[in-house]
């Protein structure tokens, strides 16, 4: 296997002449406990080539043709990645395929960010073979929601660079979506502040509340709940002491949230966070007439208690309007104000 993806990847991208620097491509994980240098990636600006790659499950071609849309109408060349529009399945090609497209696109040096065109299921399989010396000697943007999780988790641990838990390319890219994606990606502004907002117009599991007050700082982490209790007992395992955990799941009835919440509580150091920061859980109320708790009640029971702040409720997640999370900045969260700061840009100016 690996002499057939360094084949193919040195066939696809051209970079023969880079073999001194990838002696090999597969690379298993150094341990997910060692603190790595945050590594900011360059701003994206209008006009800069994106990869568009499917590392999960693969898109419809009506779905394919809207997210080609949507980074044209932010203002990037796109390049497809080589697998891109295969299938398998559930999965977009096989995890060869996947991974060679992941590792063709950070290689590239006239590519500037890479995309993720979907979630869906896959990403957790392609971890033990990533090369993460390609991504650590490449640095670029890095965007995607969902099962994209295990990579942003991954990357991060394993090389420092900050990615970013943002719209996938066939997300709807209201107003609020694309403002916010260019104010952490390609303007850099800081601070930059977003607010979870009360708005009767919403329906309830869009209205924020607090579930343990106060204030508190640290680097950001997090991602998609299934995926993060994925995770767990992996060599990919998150790391959440003294850091903000952003979470987020669709479609879980609470005692599923309750179920992958208290894996994560006792499989994990979650309870040593710094704060917790739930986004939209859309879909995940119990039917009606089911002898089951709220989402509200299910959320206060498992986190209420942990004597750190916990607010539910910030724009993030399977969502129209969400915000972009960059991994591995500083932030300070409000439990009280619903809000969540983030001091420093996440991008360099090049």
């Amino acid at each position: 296997m690996r002499r057939y993806l360094r084949r193919d990847f040195l066939k696809l991208a051209g970079l023969a002449a880079l073999m001194p620097e990838f002696p090999g491509f597969h690379m298993h994980a150094s341990s997910t406990r060692e603190k790595r240098t945050l590594v900011l990636p360059k701003r994206l600006k209008a006009g800069d080539r994106v990869a568009l790659i499917a590392p999960g499950s693969p898109p419809s071609d009506e779905k394919l043709a809207m997210a080609l849309s949507n980074l044209t109408s932010l203002g990037f060349q796109v390049r497809e990645g080589v697998h891109l529009r295969k299938k398998n399945g559930y999965l977009a090609g096989t995890d060869a395929d996947r991974l060679s497209d992941l590792h063709q696109a950070f290689a590239d040096p006239d590519t500037d960010a890479v995309w993720c065109v979907r979630g869906g299921y896959g990403c957790a399989r392609l971890l033990p073979d990533v090369n993460f010396n390609i991504i650590r000697d490449n640095p670029k943007v890095f965007i995607g929601y969902s099962d994209i999780t295990a990579l942003h988790i991954a990357i991060h641990q394993q090389t420092g660079l900050a990615t970013f838990h943002g719209p996938v390319a066939v997300s709807d890219l209201p107003l609020f979506t694309a403002n916010n994606l260019r104010t952490v990606v390609m303007d850099g502004v800081a601070p930059h502040r977003i607010q979870g907002v009360p708005d009767a117009l919403n329906p309830p599991h869009y209205q924020p509340f607090t579930i343990a007050p106060g204030r508190a700082e640290g680097i950001l982490t997090g991602g998609n709940l299934a995926l993060l209790a994925a995770l767990a007992g992996t060599p990919f395992a998150p790391v959440f002491k003294d850091k903000i955990v952003f979470i987020e799941d669709v479609g879980e009835k609470p005692y599923r949230i309750d179920r992958m919440i208290t894996q994560l509580l006792q499989a994990t150091d979650l309870r040593k966070a710094a704060g917790i920061v739930l986004g939209i859980f859309d879909d995940c109320e119990p039917d009606s007439g089911s002898p089951s708790l709220t989402l509200r009640e299910t959320l206060g029971l498992c986190l209420g208690n942990l004597g750190i702040p916990v607010f539910y409720g910030l724009p993030f997640g399977h969502i129209q309007g969400q915000c972009t999370l960059p991994y591995g900045v500083k932030a300070v969260l409000d439990a009280d104000a619903f809000s969540l700061l983030l001091p420093d840009s996440a991008v360099s100016s090049g």
